[in-house]
Formats: C-alpha cells, structure tokens, sequence
C-alpha cells in the first residue's frame, strides 16, 4: 500500500458559530481500505463528510486527498461522492447521466458497457433510454452507485448508498463494491445499516460525542464491548460513553 493516505483527516474540527460540532478528528484511509463511518443522527458525519468534499472548510486541522489539502479552493478530482438524497437531473435519461458523469472524470465507456453494469445491479437496460424522472427510489440509488464507480475515482465516498434498494439490490451493491476495493480503490461510506459495516468494513470510524471515539476492525469493536453484532456493540460502546 501507498505510504501516503488517500485520505487523511488531521485534527479537524468543524463549527457553526455556537461551538464544534466535531473537534480533534484524526482518520487515515489508505489505498485498498474500506472504511466505515458510524454514529447516532447528529453525530457530526455530515460535516465531516461535508469537510471531506470540500464544500466547507475545517475550522481546524485540515484534510488531504491523495496528499493535496482540500478547500472550498480546491476539491479533489480524485474524489466521487454519492449523496444520500441522490437526484439526478430529471431531464436527463440514465443513459446520458451516466455519460455526463463518466465525462467529469474523462473515462469513456461504451453504451454496452454501461448497460452491462445496470445488469450487475438488476437494473432493466432499457430503462437507460428513459428520463430519470420515471424511476423508482431504488433505480435512481443503482443509477447513482453506477454513477459513482463508473469514474474510476482513486476514492469513492457513499452517503448511505444502500438507500432505497431491496435486499437483492443491496447483495448485489456489495459485491459490486467489494469488487472495486479488489481494484485497489478505496472506499469511504457513512451507513446506518451496520450490518453491512459488518460485513463490507475493514475498519470501522465511530463520531460519538464531537469525537472520534472508535477506530478499528469491526470484530475489534464487537470484543470490546462482548457483543456478538456490530449493530449491539455500536449501541453498547455508546451507552458506556453517555454513563462515564
């Protein structure tokens, strides 16, 4: 692996006029990783991952992607990000967002290759020629998860990318995902479905308390706290750090 992170986060923290919302974070992600990032509603995973993007800067600390500082002034073009309310431009077939999207990153698929893929995520090829506002919640989720891993970014960031799908879509998104980290790319998702942490993360990022409270293995996190699911020990870990 590469000596410098994809993506380093160094003592951030982030404010909104009436204190941090997030203080002291310190995340490394190196190439290959898939990384987790965990916490209750409000636990400050949004402006991390706003901070992350580049769309506000940290108030302290900074962020590097690919060794470069990110910046309202500069965003990584090594980046692809997935939102979690995912809409693409209602105007625009899946077909021609798919293009514009790999044009971005100037990765030229052919036709038949991005219907090859809407294959692997069960999604009807034929609904590539219609306007995206005819699609269901879930055609535009695969829609924007093809989106995303068809730049060939370095990083791809996921803003719980399992929204919306069926539990076949979902098996489907993993193993499409854990075929990209095979590649050597990294990923960075933010998840309420810690069952999929689970199952997907080599390490798992835990904001609880403005902190990162927890760096480390999923099994890691389970031995800590005796539980046999990520999802009992997540809620464990926190309800020990509401009692200290």
């Amino acid at each position: 692996m590469s000596e410098t992170p994809v993506l380093d986060v160094a003592d951030v923290g982030v404010s909104y006029g009436a204190g941090f919302v997030i203080s002291d974070v310190n995340l490394q992600v190196r190439a290959g990783e898939f990384v987790g990032l965990i916490g209750v509603n409000g636990a400050g995973k949004t402006s991390l991952i706003k901070t992350i993007l580049g769309l506000r800067d940290a108030d302290a600390g900074k962020v590097c992607v690919m060794g470069k500082v990110v910046s309202q002034n500069h965003v990584s073009p090594s980046l692809a990000f997935l939102p979690e309310r995912f809409e693409p431009s209602w105007f625009l077939t899946g077909l021609e967002f798919l293009r514009f999207s790999s044009g971005l990153y100037k990765v030229k698929w052919s036709d038949a290759d991005y219907e090859l893929y809407a294959l692997r995520l069960a999604l009807d090829p034929a609904a590539l020629r219609r306007r995206v506002q005819t699609y269901s919640k879930g055609m535009r989720q695969k829609l924007g998860v093809l989106a995303a891993v068809m730049t060939k970014a370095p990083l791809l960031v996921l803003d719980e990318p399992m929204s919306g799908l069926d539990p076949v879509a979902r098996t489907l998104v993993k193993d499409l995902l854990l075929e990209v980290k095979g590649q050597g790319r990294t990923i960075f998702v933010s998840s309420h479905i810690l069952a999929d942490m689970d199952e997907l993360c080599d390490k798992v990022a835990l904001l609880h308390n403005k902190k990162l409270q927890f760096l480390g293995t999923p099994a890691d996190l389970k031995a800590q706290t005796g539980d046999d699911s990520l999802e009992r020990a997540f809620l464990h870990f926190i309800e020990v750090r509401r009692a200290a």
